[in-house]
């Protein structure tokens, strides 16, 4: 989801260095600090509430590249298996893989996968907080707006189901299945 805005930071801040330090950049930065042991046991223990209060972003970071690395392969790999289990129509299985998937790394995608899977079980509380979570993330995410909306219409909340129809058509003007749910909602 924000992986643009981070490769064209990543293009910017390299851009800089080079013109700054020459061909050598990498050489002239400051070593990386070591993760005080304090903050890496701080990290690795899942924080009791809702997922992503006040947590760091990937609590298996702290063990170091490979330990992080790790973890997000395995969040991919449960993701994948969360993908595979929707095709098959099993939406509650579903939501238990992306929640596991979750845990390791907050993906915009995953939280927008689950809130479909909520949408189709009706938990539309669910569907919506999912959603917000991804906007969190990445602000104009158009399947988290149209996720959202469709779960706030469920809520009767009309005003806001409205609202984020309106903010995805300023990214995708023509998006049908938007149109469509806008004219459902000016007739509710």
């Amino acid at each position: 989801c924000p992986g643009r805005a981070a490769h064209d930071g990543v293009n910017r801040m390299t851009k800089a260095l080079l013109e700054k330090d020459g061909v050598n950049w990498r050489q002239k930065l400051p070593p990386i600090p070591a993760v005080p042991l304090s903050a890496q046991t701080r990290w690795s223990v899942p924080s009791a509430g809702a997922p992503g209060a006040n947590a760091p972003p990937a609590p298996a970071a702290a063990g170091g590249p490979d330990q992080a690395a790790a973890g997000m392969e395995r969040a991919r790999t449960l993701k994948e298996e969360g993908n595979e289990l929707v095709k098959k129509g099993n939406h509650k299985k579903a939501v238990e893989k992306y929640s596991e998937s979750l845990k390791l790394n907050q993906e915009c995608a995953t939280y927008t996968n689950r809130a479909l899977c909520y949408l189709a079980l009706k938990r539309y509380k669910e569907a919506a907080q999912d959603c917000t979570e991804a906007l969190r993330l990445d602000p104009t995410n158009v399947k988290a707006l149209y996720r959202r909306a469709q779960a706030l219409k469920e809520l009767k909340d009309y005003k806001s189901s409205i609202a984020d129809i309106k903010s995805l058509l300023k990214t995708e003007p023509k998006n049908t299945a938007a149109l469509r749910l806008l004219q459902e909602l000016s007739r509710a």
